[in-house]
């Protein structure tokens, strides 16, 4: 996991993203925490679907991926997350350049968390926008 300051929490990379599709996509990121996560990444080649624009499952990736890391952070020593849905709409075609992923919580309660992620280009448009449940699985 790249990051963009030394003060953010460490966390496994995978958490995010399987390898090698991780470092294909130079994920960064400027704030990791129980409140929330902004992260960048890069639309490649390896993310592409046969038309050549980004593969709507690589979002879904994302999304659960982040979602699953701020839900985790959140609930901390208690247990564990696991998603238990995930929901994305497409917006916006992206064939290349930086996307930027925010994550911010929906509902955080003692069974259930759901994370809402908004996807942008790099000139600010909104390209996908998804949605997250996860189970809290207390220890």
């Amino acid at each position: 996991m790249t990051d963009a300051t030394s003060d953010l929490p460490t966390l496994d990379p995978s958490f995010v993203v399987v390898e090698p599709l991780r470092e294909a996509m130079a994920m960064e990121f400027a704030r990791i925490d129980g409140d929330g996560i902004d992260a960048s990444w890069s639309v490649t080649p390896e993310t592409h679907q046969p038309y050549g624009l980004l593969h709507g499952g690589v979002h879904s990736l994302v999304n659960e991926g982040l979602c699953s890391m701020a839900a985790a952070l959140w609930f901390g020593d208690r247990g564990q997350v696991v998603g238990v849905n995930n929901n994305t709409d497409f917006y916006r075609g992206v064939s290349a350049g930086r996307l930027t992923s925010t994550v911010r919580p929906v509902h955080r309660g003692r069974s259930q968390q759901v994370w809402a992620v908004e996807t942008t280009d790099d000139e600010g448009r909104l390209v996908a926008r998804g949605q997250v449940r996860l189970q809290n699985l207390a220890r």
